[in-house]
């Protein structure tokens, strides 16, 4: 429940992806509990218009250029009218909780922003934690707000630490992707269509390459490190296909405490809606009876993206950030054919082989996501 007994105010931004879907579906399950505030997409007018006559008390706000302005002309909708602003929309929505899953670094300004308007922030947007989670997390404490992890995994990790000390090791979960049996010769051969198929979950085409080249682990890695304040060597990775287990916490006496669920985004969002209460899912239990639970370690060699993340961890301050920005750049260069499944990672090493030494201060993330893009888009010419 929100304040005062009353609903919570609940904006969404991302609405028209995964995400936000997924949350809109927990909302439309549980309607009495959330009001809608607003949505946001970043440019599929459509559909957004489609959930504003589905919530019509909600502002609605298409993000489209990189500056999270408006490319669409405002004017009236169904449900009301698009807003110039993202930032000017989180101000004046008075959320009491945000779910931001918005892809990419485009969501770190949207986290801030919601912190400064007295939200709290549910976060889906790992890049929001891998550039800057020192600043989001000094905010979040001037403001008295939590911040709370909805990536399965670090939702499950969030939860197995409350009450619990003694953690030594945080042991995150990966599906694999579509391509763990595949050798280094299959793997130079893939198209964006092939890593484009995961078998467990359905997401976002770029985080569905991501977890196809282990990019995606790598920066929950990151994620997990700086949300947690865990040192690299603390934070291992298990590769289990049926992701069920999400993930895992070994305490000083060797004990392992999991959680399980089925792999529905539903259940880590609803979790986050009510922290921290809980509330009963309409999602399903986890039946155990028949379950087949597999394990193994991953391929450094085969998926240099985890190695290079771990890289990035150890040296910390803006080189995550730089993993980052060079990865967006080299996984839309695969998307546009200019380079290979294989150079990603090349592309990747590369930009972290530049020094990114200096203090981590908002301009700084902000300059070394530009300047990081910059050297990936050079790399990437080579390969023309």
């Amino acid at each position: 429940m929100g304040k005062r007994g009353k609903k919570k105010r609940l904006a969404v931004l991302g609405a028209t992806g995964s995400i936000g879907s997924s949350t809109l579906e927990v909302v439309g399950a549980r309607g009495e509990d959330f009001e809608v505030v607003l949505l946001s997409a970043h440019s599929n007018a459509a559909a957004l218009e489609k959930l504003g006559a589905r919530f019509p008390g909600a502002l609605l706000v298409l993000s489209g250029g990189a500056d999270s302005r408006l490319s669409l002309a405002p004017g009236p909708s169904a449900a009301g009218s698009f807003r110039l602003s993202l930032a000017e929309a989180i101000a004046e929505a008075g959320a009491d909780i945000t779910v931001n899953g918005i892809a990419g670094a485009a969501g770190l300004a949207p986290s801030l922003d919601s912190l400064r308007a007295g939200s709290a922030l549910a976060l889906a947007n790992k890049e929001t934690a891998v550039m800057a989670y020192p600043l989001v997390k000094a905010l979040a404490a001037e403001r008295g707000l939590p911040v709370i992890p909805v990536d399965s995994e670090h939702a499950a990790v969030f939860r197995l630490l409350e009450g619990r000390a003694g953690v030594e090791e945080i042991i995150l979960t990966a599906s694999g992707g579509p391509f763990r049996h595949y050798s280094l010769e299959q793997l130079r051969l893939v198209k964006p269509e092939e890593a484009l198929a995961h078998p467990t979950w359905t997401m976002g085409p770029k985080i569905t390459v991501d977890s196809a080249t282990m990019a995606n682990k790598g920066l929950e890695v990151i994620e997990a490190v700086r949300l947690f304040g865990m040192k690299p060597d603390q934070v291992k990775v298990v590769i289990h296909p049926q992701s069920v287990v999400h993930s895992l916490v070994r305490t000083r006496g060797g004990a392992l405490y999991a959680q399980l669920s089925r792999p529905d985004m539903r259940l880590p969002i609803q979790e986050a809606l009510y922290w921290p209460e809980s509330a009963p899912s309409p999602f399903g239990a986890l039946d155990l009876a028949g379950l087949r639970l597999d394990f193994e370690e991953p391929d450094g060699e085969r998926f240099p993206m985890l190695p290079l993340a771990y890289g990035a961890a150890g040296l910390g301050g803006l080189y995550p950030c730089a993993y980052n920005g060079a990865n967006e750049e080299a996984v839309s260069a695969f998307f546009r054919g200019a380079v290979g499944f294989l150079d990603i990672p090349d592309i990747v090493r590369y930009v972290l082989d530049q020094d990114w030494g200096g203090a981590l201060d908002l301009e700084s993330v902000l300059e070394t996501d530009r300047r990081s893009r910059e050297e990936a888009a050079a790399r990437i010419g080579r390969y023309a």
